[in-house]
C-alpha cells in the first residue's frame, strides 16, 4: 500500500478511535447518545489530533510510532484537556480537570493512537517476512 493511502487510512482510523473514546466516555457516565453531545465531547480531542497530524508530518510517515503516533497521542490529550478546561467541560465538584480523567484519557488514547500503529507494523512485518520466505529460491541457500 502506498504511503499516501496509508496517510488517509491512518487519519480515518485515528478519528474513528477518538470518536470511539468519546462514545465510551459518554456511555460510561450514562450520557445519552446524541450527535451534538458526542461532538461536544469529541471535538477538543479531534482538534488536538488535527494539530498533531499536521505538526508531526504524519502524511509522510503515517505508521511511524515516533513522531507520528506519540505526537498524535500527546497533543490529542494535551490540547483536548486544554480546550475542555477553557470551555468548562467535565467539571466535577468544582474541579475543572479531574486527575482520574486525565489518567484514563492518557492511557486510553495512548493505547488507541499508538497501539494500532504497533499492531499494523507488526502485521506488515509478518506479512513481508512470509512473502520473502515464499519467494522462489528463498529456502535454497547452500
Amino acid at each position: 500500500m502506498k504511503t499516501r493511502t496509508w496517510g488517509w487510512l491512518a487519519a480515518v482510523i485515528d478519528v474513528v478511535l477518538i470518536v470511539a473514546f468519546a462514545v465510551i466516555g459518554r456511555s460510561s457516565h450514562g450520557e445519552a447518545f446524541a450527535p451534538l453531545g458526542l461532538w461536544t465531547t469529541a471535538y477538543p480531542f479531534l482538534a488536538g489530533w488535527a494539530i498533531a497530524y499536521v505538526t508531526s508530518g504524519a502524511w509522510s510517515r503515517p505508521l511511524a510510532i515516533w513522531p507520528t503516533g506519540v505526537v498524535a497521542w500527546i497533543l490529542t490529550v494535551f490540547v483536548g484537556m486544554a480546550i475542555r478546561v477553557a470551555t468548562g467541560q467535565g467539571v466535577v465538584d468544582g474541579n475543572p480537570l479531574p486527575i482520574s480523567f486525565v489518567i484514563v484519557a492518557t492511557i486510553v488514547l495512548g493505547v488507541f493512537l499508538v497501539g494500532w500503529r504497533l499492531l499494523a507494523r507488526l502485521v506488515l512485518r509478518i506479512r513481508s517476512g512470509r512473502r520473502t520466505a515464499d519467494a522462489p529460491g528463498a529456502g535454497d541457500a547452500r
